[in-house]
């Protein structure tokens, strides 16, 4: 889009402060004004509520593509998260052998240039074999200095966000190497107790995977990961709260411990807008029957198929506030990332969603309509 278009919504929630009436001209892509109140001029269309784009940190795929397969284009996976309200995106690339993996980051090295995705999250192979869910434990390893340059230097500097087990050997020395190189360390897929996860926070891991998932349970006199991520407002925790992965109090718990902490993510794996049947994650094989995705086995969870519009819409339903979900769903991973700047203000990419109770009606990503439910 390179004209300039004038929205007038009726209830603006930008997680920066305004919730209400408000404006944005849009051009080139770029929010280039804005205001609250009635427009300065007709408008050009006019919005209900209007929340910014989703940021999803942690995303395996869709329709039938995991963004860590080796040759699988991405962008249809890509397009499908957007248009359901993500309009930006991390690839969680799961675990596989290093050569492989060094291989598919340097395919995905244009792909976050050319801005499609805003890189890259490493979730594997340095997890505990104790806590893997869907990764194969043959393929886990503990983080060799060698084996961490390598991927970093295979990704580019497009390696956001690398989850790893604080327990592992060599691990702390593992941290150390990624936040220097100005990557995003998370702690998870981890059998790890309270003292090993609070020193991986001090060596500057800032992140807790998925949290309740691939992990001990909190335990009253053994806290675990659990426990230390409520309790240490360094760190950023991601929830799936698609109803399967994490109970409803436990949400509520999460919540109220971790205020403005909260990252909502989806975990989306491939089968993702595909439907019921038989996939792969990880190098192991996946069922989803009625949405659920699970080891063939049954032994655990394998990802979710939702996306985090659908979360998003779950939760508002139960009562939770836009506010609380814009920071949840933009802010909180945005800043856990480094991802610099408030979205929808002026000079920043004009992504943004139309709610209405059903979920996303219009979807707006660097200012061209992606979607609309009518």
């Amino acid at each position: 889009m390179t004209g300039s278009v004038l929205l007038a919504v009726r209830r603006l929630v930008d997680g920066a402060g305004t919730d209400g009436p408000a404006w944005l001209r849009v051009r080139d892509g770029l929010v280039v004004e804005r205001g609250t109140g009635e427009p300065p001029a007709p408008a050009d269309r006019d919005l209900g509520t209007v929340v910014p784009g989703h940021l999803d940190m942690h995303v395996h795929g869709a329709l039938g593509t995991d963004f860590g397969t080796l040759g699988a284009d991405p962008g249809p996976a890509v397009e499908h998260h957007a248009r359901a309200g993500s309009t930006t995106l991390v690839a969680s690339v799961a675990t596989a052998a290093l050569d492989t993996t060094a291989a598919r980051l340097r395919e995905l090295v244009p792909v976050v240039r050319s801005g499609a995705l805003a890189g890259v999250h490493l979730e594997g192979p340095w997890l505990s074999a104790a806590r893997c869910g869907a990764h194969d434990p043959l393929l886990l390893r503990a983080p060799h200095p060698r084996d961490v340059a390598a991927l970093l230097a295979a990704g580019d500097g497009t390696v956001r966000m690398v989850t790893l087990a604080p327990e592992l050997p060599g691990a702390p020395a593992a941290v150390a190497e990624l936040v220097a190189a100005g990557v995003t360390v998370a702690l998870g897929h981890t059998d790890a107790d309270a003292d090993t996860v609070r020193r991986a926070l001090d060596a500057g891991a800032t992140v807790f995977t998925h949290l309740f998932n691939g992990m001990p349970p909190l335990h009253h006199r053994r806290p675990g990961p659990v426990g230390v991520a409520l309790s240490d407002d360094r760190a950023t925790v991601e929830l799936i709260a698609d109803g399967h992965h994490v109970a409803d109090e436990a949400l509520a718990l999460a919540r109220r411990a971790a205020p403005g902490r909260v990252a909502l993510v989806s975990d989306a794996m491939a089968a993702t807008g595909l439907g019921d049947g038989r996939y792969r994650l990880a190098g192991s094989d996946v069922l989803v029957e009625s949405g659920v995705a699970n080891l063939a086995d049954g032994s655990s969870l394998a990802g979710s198929t939702a996306t985090v519009a659908d979360v998003v819409r779950r939760l508002r339903a139960r009562g939770v506030g836009l506010p609380e979900l814009v920071s949840a769903s933009t802010r909180a991973p945005a800043a856990a990332l480094g991802l610099a700047g408030d979205p929808l203000q002026i000079g920043r990419p004009a992504d943004l969603v139309e709610l209405r109770d059903e979920g996303p009606h219009r979807v707006m990503r660097r200012g061209r309509w992606l979607a609309s439910s009518s």
